[in-house]
């Protein structure tokens, strides 16, 4: 065993490893990684890969492979086939290049006549073409010149006719549009409007103020069971369901109570289980202040105030 493969034997065995761990790292056949330990390079398929196999070798063991091959390269046969290979290559390379050189040049030098030959060609066809376009320009008569210009002349009268035409009409549209805008902006101020609802101190009652309306009618729509009472100003029942001794009725999903308030002050809606109803005052839906998950049981009151 060579003084190389003492040390490299050494770093192996220091890591852990046995030539069967080794062979899977470098993927160097085991008995090539031997032949290293011992210093038979006789088996190797030849010069190059001595140098090569060691550098694996040293890699996989954490050797610094430069100092290594350095230290020990009179145990290391040398590899003077890839020197003359090298040699012959570098020699070769310029003679190459300079025979590409020569036959790109010679391709070009081929190429040339042809490409002027061509450009040649073109610039007489342009200048057929140019000369007989110039020619039939100039042979119109002037005569179908002036028809043409009385037609255009007519042409244009009518295009003022129509756009006088479009005008009115645009003037008549643009009246029409400004009338039903006004419409529309009297019939807005006239709509009725339903203030915020205001939570009061008792976290129960939710106040409202209805405007600028002429009706007071109250619904209410229920998507579960529940009960309700619908009071005027002055605690009476009013709601058509409501009897003396049952003033609050219970009522189940898709029922529906119907109350024309007109008149009235206000009004209180009470709902037993808030998620399941829904108020409607002149078909316009009120969004509760608290919501039902906060308040169970919660009272919506309407105050009216008629429009004049």
């Amino acid at each position: 065993m060579t003084e190389l493969g003492a040390r490299l034997k050494e770093a192996r065995v220091s890591k852990g490893f046995s030539l069967d761990d080794l062979q899977e790292i470098t993927k160097i056949q085991k008995r090539y990684l031997s032949a290293i330990e011992e210093g038979n390079y006789s088996i190797m398929p030849g010069t190059f890969y001595v140098r090569a196999f060691i550098k694996q070798y040293a890699d996989a063991v954490g050797l610094d492979t430069n100092e290594l091959l350095e230290t020990y390269k009179g145990d290391i046969p040398a590899n003077k086939t890839v020197e003359n290979v090298t040699a012959t290559a570098n020699i070769q390379q310029p003679q190459q290049r300079r025979s590409l050189t020569k036959k790109a040049a010679k391709s070009s030098s081929d190429w040339m006549p042809k490409i002027i030959v061509a450009l040649f060609i073109i610039i007489i066809i342009a200048a057929i073409w140019f000369l007989k376009q110039h020619n039939s320009s100039n042979d119109v008569v002037d005569e179908p010149k002036q028809q043409q210009d009385v037609k255009v002349e007519s042409t244009d009268v009518q295009s003022n006719s129509n756009k006088d035409k479009e005008v009115k009409g645009n003037s008549a549209t643009d009246t029409q549009a400004k009338q039903d805008q006004a419409a529309k902006d009297q019939a807005n101020e006239t709509k009725q409007k339903i203030s915020k609802g205001i939570l009061e101190s008792d976290s129960v009652t939710t106040t409202y103020t209805l405007t600028n309306a002429k009706d007071f009618k109250i619904k209410v729509k229920l998507t579960g069971s529940t009960w309700v009472g619908i009071q005027d100003e002055n605690g009476t029942e009013i709601s058509n369901e409501a009897t003396t001794y049952n003033p609050q009725q219970m009522y189940n999903n898709g029922d529906e109570i119907d109350v024309d308030a007109t008149g009235k002050k206000s009004v209180r809606v009470r709902l037993g289980a808030s998620a399941n109803g829904t108020v409607y005052v002149n078909d316009e839906k009120i969004k509760f202040a608290a919501t039902p998950a906060e308040r169970y049981t919660q009272n919506i009151v309407i105050k009216f105030e008629e429009a004049k």
